[in-house]
């Protein structure tokens, strides 16, 4: 949002790991405030996927518009600069029409970029560059490109995973482009509206059950025909999108290269390892994270704490 585009606020943001509750959270808390919800995920802007992303149900969103879902096709560049653009649109719409703003999700580059005015560099990609590298990656195996970026940008390099192929290529493909480190051009300007920053906890073995019985559940509701219809679609294994937990492995059951337990075991392990992920873009001694714990009722808590937000902005 420009810096002249004063907004209305306050946003209300709801983030913690995957399987925590946050999305039926900002759907009750929005149903109460009368707003709307931007999401903050970065596989619910990719349409046709919808099962594996735990996408809020078409009845859901009937009753509460949702934001920055189903933006692009699968086989669409998709960027954080682009998010950015779209979300800082959304909430402009949104305040325009006296209504309260949410955002949701747990990608914590997602939120963080919004309630921190990050300043991210707007860099078309070059997709001789990122072949050049996608090569490479494969060669010499994602490590080699990972200690490159350290070497360029340690910043980056500590908070990019060394597995995510897509962020490291983008994050080289910046510097070789621009000749600055991606971190560089992540600068920060104070947004002009107020935040209340809601986080939802749970002690790590009820986590874990929730991930793995979501897991289920995805399968038990179809995810592999979702899978069957996107390759039939012409979507490719390989695309970004179709990396995202669950696609990855079911897309490997369909190729043969293991069993339906085994791909359900893998999307458990994997999404126990990406709520780990999480946790360092939420983390604990965060200040500025109402931490709500499931051991009271979580709704009741928020609503007082946003109820408390709105008279403050008021006064």
């Amino acid at each position: 949002m420009r810096q002249t585009d004063k907004p209305s606020g306050p946003l209300i943001a709801v983030v913690g790991a995957t399987a925590t509750g946050k999305s039926a959270l900002a759907l009750k808390l929005a149903q109460a405030f009368h707003g709307e919800i931007t999401s903050a995920d970065s596989r619910q802007v990719y349409r046709y996927m919808d099962i594996g992303t735990a996408k809020s149900t078409t009845a859901e969103r009937a009753q509460v518009r949702h934001w920055l879902i189903d933006v692009v096709d699968p086989d669409e560049e998709f960027s954080l600069g682009r998010y950015l653009d779209l979300a800082q649109e959304a909430l402009k719409d949104i305040w325009s029409r006296g209504k309260m703003a949410f955002v949701v999700g747990g990608t914590g580059q997602y939120v963080w970029s919004l309630l921190e005015g990050w300043q991210v560099p707007r860099v078309e990609p070059d997709w001789e560059l990122r072949r050049s590298l996608e090569e490479r990656a494969r060669r010499e195996g994602i490590e080699s490109l990972h200690r490159e970026l350290t070497m360029v940008d340690p910043d980056a390099a500590s908070r990019i995973d060394a597995r995510n192929v897509r962020r490291v290529i983008r994050a080289l493909e910046v510097y070789k482009l621009t000749g600055r480190p991606i971190s560089s051009w992540q600068e920060k300007l104070q947004p002009e509206f107020a935040a209340l920053i809601l986080g939802i906890e749970l002690p790590r073995p009820e986590l874990h059950r929730r991930i793995d019985e979501r897991a289920d559940g995805m399968l038990a509701r179809g995810l592999v025909d979702e899978v069957r219809g996107l390759l039939a679609r012409g979507y490719k294994a390989e695309l970004p999108p179709m990396s995202g937990i669950g696609y990855r492995q079911v897309c490997q059951h369909l190729a043969g290269e293991c069993s339906l337990a085994e791909a359900a075991e893998k999307m458990k392990t994997e999404t126990h390892r990406l709520a780990r992920m999480q946790s360092a873009w939420f983390r604990r001694d965060d200040q500025r994270i109402h931490w709500l714990t499931c051991d009271g009722d979580v709704y009741d808590e928020a609503h007082r704490l946003v109820m408390q937000t709105v008279r403050a902005e008021g006064s």
